[in-house]
């Protein structure tokens, strides 16, 4: 395999857009074109199928009209069919210069769906080849069903073959149509075909029903095929097709010598473009492409990568444009939050870090995300209660809201060690717990509360989570204003927070 070059053919604008409720505009085409042969590098592009509608074709000149002024228009490609010339026809006003013309690949389809021979139907794609060399078109050749085919009617899959030799082809594309093959028939099957056919230039295109796309393009490539089909984020028809960034990143690690022209760093990038176009979501898990595949989220990975990168793998995320984080949450421990403190130029001393790593802890409890901007809303608040001591502290709360009635709130408070409790009601519920406090104050700590004279909410800037939102209260009190915070994943919570410290303060 030494030197080897595979051929790399994106097909999400012909088979990717077969996903379901997926549908590219004219536009959305043109730009993802672009980027899989400008940035991303591949070989070639399977943009569309001919006759499918106006759009369609409209699409395929905008693409093929930039192609023309580039050196990119022998890269794109559209699936055609065995029609009489109507194909061909629908080629030429569309400026399109490669064919790959759909056909049977297995008696099955050839008998029952065309209820054709063998040789009507051989007849039939050689005219088709010979009318589309007439107009300077060139012709790949798919065998439809061909998985299927050497399963069940290798005689004739071997006799189309002999008759494909004879014929003025580029290639010959094999698809596993249904994804029924395993990672063993893959390599049995494409080994067979090239070592009879060493001439012909081979493609593979895996479809991944039972999860084998990039098992099976691994096999294809170790047996000797000469190309691949890959889409952006695995899109296709039902299950989808063997994945681009998955098969270049095995590709690149798993088989030596062999060379892909694919760049890896534009990966994440299409990746995320194609997302926002299509509206299929790519999963967080996905390898490479996935928002959670280069977190750490155990506080052991993170420890384990602070001594000789333990954890690390030949997948850095550094190659495809992206970075290493580390989520913050109940099972990180104190290894991920030093990290994240590093990121941000921040350092803490054991006792305050435990203290950080133990409120973290708490809200991941809650089943609460953390990110790393949330992080110095979270220290400032946890220091700024350590400074203060407590002697009051709101013990419990209930607060109630309903439709047609006044917001209220009970509250239980312990002011140096003695338990009192109110009852009130307000225009909202922050104003019943206050209502209720300053009853409690009046009542029995015959004293009158600070004026709170500004109220701010608001999440931690940058901050891509809803965790946390941190409540800023101005108090006034004999005519001097001091400030206190409350941080919480709920807005009520943090002022009732901010107006704890507060009470500790007078």
């Amino acid at each position: 395999m030494a030197g080897r070059k595979i051929e790399i053919m994106d097909t999400t604008l012909r088979d990717g857009e077969q996903t379901s409720g997926v549908s590219f505009s004219v536009s959305e085409k043109l730009t993802i074109a672009k980027l899989l042969l400008e940035e991303l590098k591949v070989d070639r592009i399977e943009i569309a199928s001919a006759r499918v509608s106006e759009g369609e074709l409209q699409s395929v000149k905008k693409i093929t009209s930039w192609a023309a002024t580039t050196s990119f228009l022998e890269n794109i490609e559209v699936l055609t069919f065995v029609d009489g010339g109507k194909s061909i026809e629908w080629m030429l006003e569309a400026d399109a210069k490669v064919q790959n013309l759909l056909t049977k690949g297995s008696l099955n389809h050839l008998t029952h769906q065309l209820k054709k021979t063998p040789e009507q139907h051989f007849a039939d794609i050689a005219a088709n080849i010979a009318l589309a060399e007439k107009h300077n078109i060139k012709t790949n050749v798919y065998l439809e069903d061909w998985s299927n085919g050497m399963r069940n009617s290798k005689d004739y899959v071997f006799k189309y073959l002999d008759f494909l030799a004879t014929q003025k082809i580029e290639r010959v594309l094999l698809p596993d149509t249904l994804g029924v093959l395993t990672p063993e028939e893959t390599f049995k099957f494409i080994t067979e075909v090239c070592e009879k056919y060493p001439k012909i230039h081979f493609d593979f295109h895996g479809h991944n029903d039972y999860d084998l796309g990039v098992a099976n393009v691994m096999e294809a490539v170790k047996a000797g095929a000469n190309g691949l089909h890959l889409t952006i984020n695995g899109m296709g028809e039902r299950a989808g097709n063997a994945p681009m960034a998955s098969v270049i990143a095995v590709i690149n690690d798993f088989l030596d010598g062999v060379k892909v022209s694919v760049n890896e760093k534009a990966l994440n990038k299409v990746s995320k473009l194609v997302e926002t176009f299509s509206g299929f979501r790519i999963p967080v898990n996905k390898p490479v492409v996935g928002a959670n595949v280069f977190t750490q989220t155990a506080g052991i990975h993170a420890d384990g990568d602070n001594k000789n990168n333990l954890y690390f793998n030949d997948l850095m995320p550094e190659r495809f444009g992206r970075k290493r984080k580390y989520a913050l949450g109940k099972t990180s421990g104190k290894a991920n939050i030093q990290k994240n403190l590093q990121d941000l130029g921040l350092s803490l001393n054991d006792e305050d870090l435990k203290k950080v790593t133990q409120r973290i802890i708490e809200l991941g409890d809650k089943k609460e995300v953390v990110s790393q901007e949330d992080l110095p809303y979270i220290i400032s608040d946890v220091l700024d209660s350590d400074t203060i001591e407590k002697s009051v502290i709101v013990e419990n709360y209930v607060l109630g809201h309903a439709k047609g009635m006044k917001p209220s709130a009970t509250l239980q408070l312990i002011v140096e060690g003695v338990q009192y409790e109110a009852h009130a009601q307000g225009d909202g519920q922050f104003d019943a717990f206050m209502t209720a406090l300053k009853k409690l104050y009046k009542t029995h700590g015959k004293i009158e509360l600070p004026k709170l004279i500004d109220y701010a909410v608001r999440i931690p800037p940058g901050s891509h989570s809803d965790a946390l939102c941190e409540t800023i209260i101005t108090w006034q009190r004999n005519k001097k204003e001091f400030i206190t915070h409350g941080l919480d994943s709920d807005q009520t919570v943090s002022a009732i927070k901010a107006t704890e410290k507060m009470l500790n303060i007078i």
